[in-house]
């Protein structure tokens, strides 16, 4: 590797006003000074929308930053979305620059590679998600968190190679030194390097830390460890293995090495098996449907080549299910190490496994090695006093965690959250997966809750099978906390979060006026599950006693997460209400969470409820978006506004007529009324 850096082409200032994007792009060098304000929290879906991620190859470089959304400079709450296809890789630039939180949301490595394909080498922000982070290394792709650094290379300085390693672990730093993740792998697969194992003695540890203890085979593990922690299963889907199976085959050609026991590889056709029903309507076109079922193909090849198990299509449409539902209703075990090409991974956290995402290059090498990049983290532990109130849920929890400042201002980043107290003892497992998939809304690594006799409850239920809870499934007294969050639970209320961000979380009481919606969609990995489709079966049965069915004008979705849903809810008899009610109910897949189904918005002031987990700008198509719990968004589907379910039986309905002023929402002021309170634990 080189010893210093030099920049080959410009820096482009991913600037919060539009003007200076546009000026960027038609040519000028700007200085950071008169890119003004720079862009916070861009996610993946900004830099690279989920049309984008139909490809797998360098065309996607035409796509980098298409989606970004600037908003200082516009009298439009939409946003402005000023990079055109191209406009970057035509543009010559070799350094892009952001603020806060870099790369927030999904896993998809697609991101940092269309960056690369665009000529971007160098990667500069204030601070970034995990997952992005560590696929800009596995890529080879230089980062830093100095913004001065852009201003030096925009000058003509050389800078040393170091500089671009001081926010990286030892691990990582041999990473970028051997070009990427796959270069450091092709030397630890010949003998050159060895991955480090940690040698602390016996101490204290949090439940996190001994499950990586355990799978290593040591004593002990402590926050800043970095190792490669052996998996109990890895898994991808359609959405990425294509990308991870191309990027393998570019590294070794025709010599791929053998895969590491295949039997605990498995894949999921999930994300893009209901793009037909939106091909059938016109509002995605024939070449993206093909592109998607490309991508499908290349999939089922590579589990046919390899004798990999493979959930795919089913035959009444959609899939067998979404990847991490059906991961935790057939294969998580509690103390279990799992990784997957999905950022939701974590929702297996909810029965104790240590389960977390990757991007392509990360799945690509753990088929090899079976074994996942990790760099320890510490633990935020976040205890939940009391019960929550009736008609709260774990959803509204989530959101209400979202908008605290020691979340929101990104000081959970890559950390373990640990979820305990009394509120999650009264938690049913799916409640829980609705808290543990949350955590990457969090930033954090993984969720975990504790198994504990709810577990060894859901595990019999819902598998058949028994389980024993070992002694050591649990943290120790002395463990050493990064942080600690408490929350008095009894205080809380139910949540929205306004359109734009997970983190624009707002009391439904303190709503300032009515927001009438067009689709109600109750979906996606979050507001899926068997409990999700009760609540919202509760909310339309109340409805019907009442004389009501979804409201004229709105379109009302509902989403199996697998069709072992499928098949509880139609046992319980909830068809027949969800069809008296007037839903559209679909089966199971990611659909519109990805803006690959219906539910997903076509016009830019179509308002959505949702209780799917994302509301990112262009997430699932131009309008605003906002998030709920499942009776929240079946409720306010009744009511063609946004109202609680206890606020509808309380209150009653109001005339719609009376709500049809229509206000965009990018963000509303929050309400810090919970009495949590938040405090550094004694590891600092």
């Amino acid at each position: 590797m080189q010893a210093t850096v030099q920049l080959n082409g410009r820096v482009l200032w991913l600037s919060d006003r539009a003007e200076a994007i546009d000026r960027q792009l038609a040519g000028e060098v700007l200085t950071r000074a008169e890119a003004g304000a720079l862009r916070d929290q861009i996610s993946t879906d900004e830099i690279t929308p989920a049309r984008a991620c139909l490809a797998f190859d360098e065309s996607l470089g035409d796509y980098a930053y298409v989606g970004l959304r600037c908003n200082e400079d516009t009298a439009d709450p939409a946003g402005v979305f000023p990079v055109k296809p191209k406009a970057v890789r035509e543009g010559g630039f070799a350094l892009s620059v952001a603020g806060l939180r870099r790369g927030k949301g999904s896993s998809r490595e697609a991101s940092p590679f269309a960056e690369w394909c665009a000529g971007i080498r160098i990667v500069i922000a204030e601070s970034f998600e995990r997952i992005y982070a560590q696929n800009c290394q596995n890529l080879g792709l230089l980062m830093s968190t100095d913004l001065t650094l852009a201003e030096r290379l925009q000058n003509g300085e050389a800078i040393p190679i170091d500089a671009f390693l001081e926010d990286c672990d030892p691990l990582g730093e041999a990473v970028v030194r051997s070009g990427g993740l796959f270069g450091y792998t092709r030397r630890r697969l010949s003998g050159d390097i060895a991955p480090p194992q940690p040698a602390h003695a016996a101490g204290a540890m949090t439940y996190g830390e001994k499950i990586v203890a355990k799978a290593l085979g040591v004593a002990r593990v402590r926050a800043g460890d970095a190792v490669f922690v052996p998996a109990s299963w890895r898994f991808s889907h359609e959405y990425v293995t294509p990308m991870a199976v191309s990027f393998l085959r570019h590294a070794f050609g025709g010599d791929v090495p053998e895969l590491h026991e295949p039997a605990t590889v498995l894949c999921f056709e999930d994300h893009l098996t209901h793009l037909d029903a939106l091909s059938e309507d016109g509002s995605r076109s024939p070449q993206i449907v093909d592109a998607a079922q490309r991508l499908g193909t290349v999939q089922r090849e590579f589990c046919a080549q390899y004798g990999l198990r493979l959930h795919g299509r089913a035959a009444g449409g959609g899939s067998e299910g979404i990847c991490h539902a059906l991961m935790l209703e057939r294969y998580a075990l509690p103390g279990q190490v799992i990784v997957g090409t999905d950022s939701h991974t974590p929702h297996c956290g909810a029965i104790g496994a240590f389960a977390f995402g990757v991007g392509a290059t990360e799945m690509a090498n753990a088929w090899l090695t079976g074994d996942a990049r990790l760099a320890v983290p510490g633990t935020c532990l976040v205890h939940l006093r009391s019960r929550l109130p009736a008609g709260v849920g774990a959803k509204d929890l989530a959101l209400h965690l979202l908008h605290l400042p020691y979340i929101r201002d990104g000081r959970a980043i890559g950390q373990i959250i640990e979820f305990s107290g009394e509120a999650v003892a009264h938690l049913s497992t799916d409640e829980r997966a609705t808290l543990t998939n949350m955590v990457a809304e969090i930033g954090g690594l993984t969720g975990l809750i504790v198994p504990d006799d709810e577990t060894v409850r859901y595990l019999r239920e819902r598998r058949g099978i028994e389980v024993t809870l070992e002694a050591w499934m649990t943290s120790d007294t002395q463990a050493s906390y990064a942080h600690v969050i408490e929350i008095d639970c009894a205080q809380l209320g139910a949540m929205v979060a306004s359109p734009g961000d997970p983190g624009n979380g707002v009391a439904l009481a303190e709503l300032s006026a009515a927001v009438p919606i067009d689709i109600a969609y109750g979906g996606s990995c979050t507001g899926s599950k068997r409990d999700d489709l009760r609540a919202c079966h509760d909310v339309l049965a109340w409805g019907l006693s009442q004389g009501h069915r979804v409201a004229d004008g709105v379109r009302f979705y509902l989403q199996y997460g697998s069709e072992d849903v499928r098949q509880w809810c139609e046992a319980q008899g909830y068809a027949a209400v969800f069809t008296a009610a007037g839903v559209t109910m679909l089966s199971p897949g990611c659909g519109a969470c990805v803006n690959a189904g219906p539910g997903v918005s076509t016009a830019s002031d179509d308002v959505v409820i949702s209780a799917q987990n994302r509301n990112f700008p262009g997430r699932s198509g131009p309008g605003q978006m906002w998030l709920g719990s499942p009776a929240t968004v079946a409720a306010s589907a009744l009511a063609g506004y946004i109202v609680g379910f206890d606020q509808l039986r309380r209150d009653g309905f109001a005339s719609h007529t009376a709500h049809t002023a229509r206000t965009v929402h990018t963000a509303c002021t929050p309400a810090w009324r919970s009495g949590e309170a938040s405090r550094a634990g004694p590891g600092g």
